[in-house]
């Protein structure tokens, strides 16, 4: 059973790969349900019809995903792939209660991290603004706190910048970027409100750190998402031979991709230092 929002084709055969290799095979002994629901109303409807339904165990591809299917069930298994930090969804990662378990995609010292990159590229940044949407806090709240750490370490002054539309994004970037020598780090932001950012950031010649890569953004810092997909796929082949969650505790990444944009640096008039350049795992030109 894969319960999915916005799915990829790609996560999916990645799925399927992973569990045709466990021993599962559709049409045999595995039946996939793909659901994708790509706004919160149709959530809901899909979560709670494909607890109807009555699934061994339920895939959730992203943390968001996970919530909404917990409110429709405590008894089904749960695994997730980019739950954020796990907070929310469970509270004893060693041994996660009630039905959910899965890899996690960040940990809250990851924000730390963040404006060290940012600073190692952009050394004359001494502002930034973390850009995140107070609704989405619980996933955020860890990660703001180490950067803020971070930057007392680093002697940068940090703004909190909460937002809930587009227009509240446009009233904050345009006014941070009023003093010079700032930068930007988005925090669980979706691709719709990154489409707002972006542009701020290119028109203000801002660097932008966020988790994925895109236009613009100059530090992206992050696990690869299919392979959360394949650690998934391994908590679904033990539950499916009798695994209970409360078995498999949450996992955290320990191996992340660090790309540095090239032509999103040279788009705002910076010099990517070698040594960052020398440690990427991907440039951007």
């Amino acid at each position: 059973m894969l319960f999915a929002s916005a799915a990829t084709p790609e996560r999916v055969d990645v799925l399927r790969e992973e569990l045709q290799k466990l021993g599962w095979r559709e049409g045999r002994n595995l039946r996939l349900d793909i659901r994708i629901a790509d706004d919160q109303a149709a959530l809901r409807a899909a979560s709670e019809d494909v607890v109807k339904s009555a699934p061994e165990v339920i895939f959730a591809n992203t943390g968001p995903v996970a919530r909404v299917v917990q409110t429709s069930t405590r008894t089904i298994p749960i695994v997730f792939a980019g739950g954020g930090d796990a907070t929310g969804l469970v509270s004893n990662i060693a041994r996660p209660e009630d039905n959910v378990t899965g890899f996690a995609n960040i940990f809250p010292t990851l924000g730390g991290k963040y404006l060290e990159l940012l600073k190692e590229a952009a050394p004359r940044v001494f502002r930034v603004a973390i850009l995140f949407n107070p609704d989405r806090s619980l996933r955020t709240s860890g990660l703001i706190d180490s950067i803020e750490s971070a930057a007392t370490t680093l002697g940068t002054t940090t703004v909190r910048t909460a937002f809930r539309n587009s227009a509240d994004i446009e009233t904050s970037v345009e006014a941070f970027a009023a003093e010079p020598n700032g930068a930007l780090i988005l925090l669980g932001i979706p691709p719709a409100e990154f489409a707002t950012i972006q542009p701020l950031a290119l028109k203000h010649r801002l660097p932008l750190a966020y988790q994925l890569t895109g236009d613009g953004v100059l530090i992206s810092y992050a696990v690869d998402s299919n392979d959360l997909v394949r650690g998934a796929a391994s908590y679904i082949d033990r539950i499916l031979r009798g695994a209970r969650p409360g078995e498999l505790p949450v996992q955290f990444p320990t191996k992340f991709r660090l790309v540095v944009n090239l032509k999103a640096a040279k788009a705002i008039g910076l010099s990517i230092p070698d040594a960052l350049r020398l440690r990427a795992d991907e440039l951007i030109e």
